[in-house]
């Protein structure tokens, strides 16, 4: 059967007024609804604490334990204003650190065999660089030189989630998954360039709690996109403006074995 499609003009001559409100409430209604991307990056700030809170650290220590299927390590991440961040992971007596100290990057590696401080590359140390933002990137993202773009919504394990698109100065990209209630990120998709390759990887993010009036994630998971197997980190605990000198995040000089002393005739 062909269905017939009716078109019906109103005039607002012939409406009354409460009618003519109704009508103009339900056209304007989704525009009202629309959020931009600026006003859903701002509430994301407000959930987290404000902006007031967040300007307020200047220094962060948080300790955890990360697990590798059934290898369990460590974990400290150190920050301190302006863009500066020092990792360790310890495990069965050795310790892996990987700092950025606001201009460049070095680590120890001693699982690799190199118990010596050695320089790191821009590409190898890009996720160092955007862990030494204590704010996180989508703060102030104009300042920084990123883009925002909002695509929508998206669900996250069942989660109605906005979906944000930030384009970083040097061209990267992170997807951004901000819970329609709570405006707080479950989810964190990134695309980098490592070597001239894209390296796609995920995180998730869960169990906030409050310290200092500020909300932090104590569970995280985090893989190669699509990959299930993920390690997963749990938070024991975030200190806030703790005393940290900045010689922690100055490269030491590479030890010089001694020579033994030529002998005598």
């Amino acid at each position: 059967m062909k269905r017939m499609r009716f078109t019906i003009l109103v005039s607002s001559a012939l409406l009354p007024l409460s009618a003519l409100l109704l009508v103009c409430v339900l056209v304007l209604a989704p525009a009202a609804r629309a959020q931009s991307v600026d006003e859903i990056i701002a509430k994301n700030i407000q959930a987290r604490g404000g902006m007031e809170k967040l300007k307020s650290v200047q220094t962060l220590r948080t300790t955890g334990k990360i697990l590798f299927g059934s290898i369990q390590a460590t974990v400290v991440q150190i920050n301190k204003r302006p863009d500066k961040v020092r990792e360790e992971a310890s495990l069965q007596g050795m310790t892996q650190i990987q700092v950025y100290n606001g201009k460049g990057a070095w680590q120890i590696s001693p699982f690799g065999g190199r118990k010596e401080p050695q320089l790191m590359s821009e590409d190898d140390s890009k996720s160092l660089v955007v862990d030494s933002d204590v704010d996180r990137p989508l703060v102030d993202y104009k300042q920084k030189g990123h883009k925002a773009e909002l695509l929508g919504h998206d669900a996250v394990e069942g989660t109605d989630c906005y979906k944000i698109k930030l384009t970083l100065k040097n061209g990267d990209i992170f997807i951004y998954y901000l819970d329609t209630d709570s405006f707080l990120e479950l989810k964190l998709e990134t695309k980098m360039t490592i070597r001239g390759a894209i390296q796609e990887s995920e995180t998730y993010y869960g169990d906030y709690e409050e310290v200092s009036g500020m909300y932090f994630p104590f569970a995280i998971e985090n893989g190669q996109r699509g990959d299930p197997n993920r390690t997963k980190t749990t938070i024991e605990n975030v200190e806030i403006n703790v005393p940290v000198e900045d010689s922690s995040f100055v490269m030491p000089a590479a030890k010089t074995e001694a020579k033994p002393a030529a002998s005598s005739r």
